[in-house]
């Protein structure tokens, strides 16, 4: 039996509450199915705004089989290409992140415009035409200081996305702030074992002790059910509300977005050892609001989100292997505040830091549990993992349809 008819079988024989079968953890076709049906069809979380500061600015990423550049063009606009020369496919931009007045492919330098246009071929022959050999684009969105990508040919409509994240994202103008410090772990776990992981705080009194000191364990926080009947949320969003900051719990009908706020433990506001204030600047000149917890944005399947009032900290996730995830950590401070002066970088980034080095061990032991012949799915807790349930729903329903379709996804060709 092929893999997608496999997987198509799995899931429309899985039991609802349990864990995955075995290979959908650890599968290299399942992993290919996954990137091809998940990953190269819908919209990913890539960096922020202000990581592209100025023409010229660029980071690339890459994304399965496909490296990608984005570049702010002369006209401020951030554009996303496959990056990929179009003369016989070496990429165009080699490192992680840098400036150029141009994109210059290093092999024979060919150059291209800031907004994907072939300026420049040498000793090409007479009759070349430059116009049919630009950068292949990407689609490209940003909402409220987050960069998002789609490979397909034929994206999914973003309209609705903005609409609902945008409100509560814009008052801490992200697209205003700077990259204080990141870093990138790989975590030798398949990229749904990650996601399970973060999506609950059940193993969080065991496993995260800096984490627990502000952070609320509640399900009513970590999952998806029962905010709106907890006194302690409704209050929250009340109060921030009041003060102009969407704060309700919102999610999109196919469970793949959502955004909430929720208050931290007594009387933290930040996520430090001692719940004091990391940054003495607050992130954002627009909220000066007392007390409002931490905003927490997620998108499947790519990024979960928290935004503090005097810091944020962004996820992104991005498979490497059936049994690798690079996680991608960033934390973002008010544009002017200063090292040294208004933060110190090891108490800014100590709390997640920890937690995340945690995480990848829970996940990698995880992973290797689940690759004993003796693995069968388990149930998880309805109690304390709502949030993983509702995970691995949106992850059945979202791939089963595509895998029922056959056939490849339409994708931008690179070549």
């Amino acid at each position: 039996m092929d893999a997608r008819n496999d997987m198509l079988r799995l899931l429309n024989s899985r039991r609802e509450g349990f864990s995955l079968e075995q290979p959908f953890y650890t599968d290299p076709d399942y992993f290919k199915l996954d990137m091809e049906l998940i990953w190269y069809r819908d919209w990913l979380f890539i960096g922020h705004d202000c990581e592209l500061p100025k023409p010229g600015s660029f980071i690339t990423v890459q994304i399965g089989d496909y490296p990608v550049v984005l570049v702010r063009d002369q006209q401020g606009k951030i554009n996303a290409f496959h990056n990929s020369c179009r003369h016989r496919g070496s990429r165009v931009c080699n490192t992680d992140k840098g400036t150029a007045a141009k994109l210059v492919c290093p092999y024979h330098q060919w150059t291209y415009e800031l907004d994907g246009r072939l300026l420049f071929a040498r000793q090409m022959a007479d009759g070349f035409d430059k116009s049919q050999f630009g950068l292949k684009p990407v689609a490209c969105e940003s909402v409220a200081g987050y960069i998002f990508i789609c490979l397909a040919k034929e994206p999914a409509d973003f309209a609705p996305m903005r609409a609902m994240i945008e409100p509560y994202l814009k008052p801490h103008r992200l697209s205003e702030a700077k990259i204080a410090f990141e870093s990138t772990i790989v975590e030798k776990g398949n990229w749904k074992l990650v996601w399970e992981n973060n999506r609950e705080c059940y193993h969080c009194a065991g496993n995260h002790p800096e984490l627990c000191k502000t952070f609320p364990e509640a399900p009513t926080v970590t999952g998806v059910q029962g905010a709106d009947s907890d006194p302690e949320m409704l209050a929250h969003w009340a109060k921030c509300e009041a003060a102009g900051l969407p704060s309700k719990f919102r999610i999109d009908p196919a469970g793949q977005y959502r955004a909430t706020r929720a208050p931290l433990l007594r009387d933290a506001v930040s996520y430090t050892m001692n719940g004091k204030r990391a940054v003495k600047k607050n992130l954002s000149d627009s909220v000066s609001a007392d007390r409002i917890g931490t905003l927490m944005h997620y998108h499947y399947p790519t990024t979960w989100n928290h935004i503090l009032i005097d810091h944020a900290v962004t996820f992104r996730v991005l498979p490497i292997s059936a049994t690798e995830t690079a996680v991608t950590t960033k934390w973002l401070v008010h544009k002017d505040a200063v090292e040294g002066v208004d933060y110190d970088l090891a108490e800014l980034t100590h709390v997640w830091t920890e937690t995340n080095d945690q995480d990848r061990r829970i996940v990698e032991e995880n992973a290797l549990g689940i690759l004993s012949p003796a693995y069968e799915p388990g149930p998880y807790s309805e109690l304390h993992e709502g949030g993983v349930i509702q995970f691995v729903d949106w992850y059945a329903r979202f791939i089963g349809p595509r895998l029922a379709e056959g056939g490849r996804p339409a994708l931008r060709s690179v070549a």
